[in-house]
């Protein structure tokens, strides 16, 4: 069992092995576990990352302030390593995420800011509003997780080596979604220089644009998502090194059938971003059924961050969600 500090304990999650739709499936489905790290989610990784890069290049020196804009859980990685590190954090987020985010970051000791959810080219968009708090006081640094390549470079070191290693080199698809791109780009990066022939998709929440960029080279979308922390409208620094070779649209309604899904069925309590992950990987197995391929995706976070949305039978109704029992369709 590892031992060591909260800063040494982030990476060499568990990979889990989804019974349920293995089986479904025949081939072999895993979900990197990355709610085990100390802040509870896969961005603790980046978080980690930019920290240490921010301390080597002297823009983040001893006592000072972290700032950042974040839909919750890159705040809740920064606020971690933070407390742990003896730095304070501002944290600018849009004012639609799940209630237990904000109080986790509270509880960390997090100056947590909320603006309006609008579009990025609105000023008061969150991502904006960061940037000028950082800005406009003295000593601060702006941990800028979207461009800030010390994101990707992180999973590059870590995320897909870790995956190389716990599937002995027999992994044939990596699934996941981007929010800033850095997962994707550096494991995308990872795999590939190892296995070029190994499959990279990308899964896409409806009001996302790349998905329709990977396909059209434009950046359009449709509808929307009640999916936290994942899709985006723009190319991102880190986005822009992944090395993608296709990608699909996950509705809400098969992404939720896959949160209850696993649940119920694996014991394995996951948030929105993690179950639209699992739902991509299980259509590429029932693409690929029977043929016992190896299938990678991310289980980014836990599931109690979203209790009072996601799990609550109220939330869903307004929301025209209703779980279900998978569907054996293959896209």
């Amino acid at each position: 069992m590892r031992t060591g500090r909260v800063w040494d304990l982030v990476g060499e999650t568990p990979l889990v092995r989804i019974e349920s739709l293995s089986k479904l499936t025949g081939c072999e489905i895993f979900g990197k576990a990355e709610y085990a790290n100390p802040g509870g989610s896969v961005k603790d990784r980046a978080a980690k990352a930019i920290i240490h890069r921010g301390e080597r290049d002297g823009l983040l020196r001893p006592g000072g302030v972290i700032v950042e804009g974040t839909a919750g859980n890159t705040g809740i990685g920064l606020a971690t390593l933070a407390a742990a590190r003896g730095y304070k954090v501002i944290i600018c987020a849009p004012d639609n995420q799940a209630v237990e985010k904000y109080r986790i970051l509270e509880s960390l000791g997090a100056d947590v800011r909320k603006f309006p959810a609008v579009p990025f080219t609105d000023p008061d968009h969150f991502y904006h509003r960061a940037r000028a708090v950082a800005v406009g006081l003295p000593g601060a640094f702006w941990a800028d997780q979207f461009e800030n390549l010390a994101n990707g470079e992180a999973h590059y070191a870590t995320t897909g080596p870790e995956i190389w290693v716990q599937t002995e080199g027999n992994v044939d698809v990596f699934v996941c979604a981007v929010g800033t791109g850095g997962t994707m780009s550096g494991v995308s990066r990872y795999l590939k220089e190892q296995k070029p022939g190994l499959r990279t998709v990308l899964a896409d929440p409806f009001g996302s644009g790349i998905h329709c960029y990977l396909r059209e080279g434009r950046l359009e979308t449709e509808g929307s998502s009640v999916a936290e922390g994942i899709g985006i409208m723009r190319l991102t620094a880190n986005f822009r090194s992944a090395r993608i070779d296709e990608s699909m649209r996950v509705s809400d309604a098969d992404m939720i059938d896959m949160l209850y899904h696993l649940a119920e069925k694996d014991g394995l309590l996951v948030g929105t971003s993690a179950a639209l992950n699992a739902s991509a990987a299980y259509r590429i197995g029932l693409a690929h059924e029977g043929t016992g391929k190896t299938i990678v995706t991310i289980l980014c976070d836990h599931g109690t961050r979203y209790q009072s949305r996601v799990f609550d039978a109220g939330w869903l109704f307004e929301k025209g969600l209703r779980p279900k029992a998978l569907s054996r369709n293959a896209p």
